[in-house]
């Protein structure tokens, strides 16, 4: 006998009468993957853009952008000569909120000192909180359907419907159903 057929004989079987079959598996070697997967990272783009709050935090962080450079415009345009435009105001604005207001020459007004400086720490603050907030919500939103897992258990216990005792036979039940009534619930709420 060889050396696997030996390591198979001491197996016992599991129930009286069944018989064991082993079969002995190669793994699949992964391919190299050298283009990145250039349509996935599209979807995933897309479900974050389209299944979390992104758009709506991006057009308030644009809302705040223009109207901080509007008020650096205002307070700037007559004494310094650098905002001779609202487009230099906006191009400031863009890059202080970037640099963490480092970017010199800046507005020389006291009141225009204070917008500048507000406006680069919540530039900031809601520039890159946009990003984190919405890959966060983008994993963290639950799923409208049972995970894999849950309807794997589902199945193993259907499976094995003859030796459940009586709790785990109620269990299976409660899931079950609450799994079919949800379902239910949202096709009804949909039409």
């Amino acid at each position: 006998m060889n050396e696997t057929s030996k390591s198979h004989e001491n197996r016992s079987n599991r129930r009286p009468g069944d018989k064991v079959v082993y079969v002995e598996r190669r793994r699949r070697r992964r391919k190299l993957r050298v283009v990145p997967n250039i349509p996935g990272f599209f979807r995933f783009i897309w479900e974050v853009v389209t299944e979390t709050p992104f758009l709506p935090l991006v057009i308030v962080l644009i809302g705040l952008w223009l109207v901080s450079a509007l008020g650096i415009y205002l307070t700037e345009r007559m004494v310094n000569e650098q905002f001779h435009s609202y487009g230099y105001s906006l191009w400031w604005a863009f890059t202080a909120m970037q640099t963490q207001g480092a970017n010199i020459p800046g507005p020389i007004t006291s009141v225009g000192m204070l917008i500048g400086a507000i406006w680069s720490i919540v530039g900031t603050i809601a520039f890159f909180g946009v990003i984190i907030a919405s890959i966060y919500a983008y994993y963290m939103a639950p799923r409208r359907r049972p995970s894999r897992v849950i309807v794997e258990a589902l199945q193993y216990n259907l499976d094995e419907l003859e030796y459940l005792d009586a709790d785990e036979l109620a269990a299976l039940r409660d899931t079950v159903s609450n799994i079919v009534n949800a379902r239910i619930s949202a096709i009804t709420k949909n039409v």
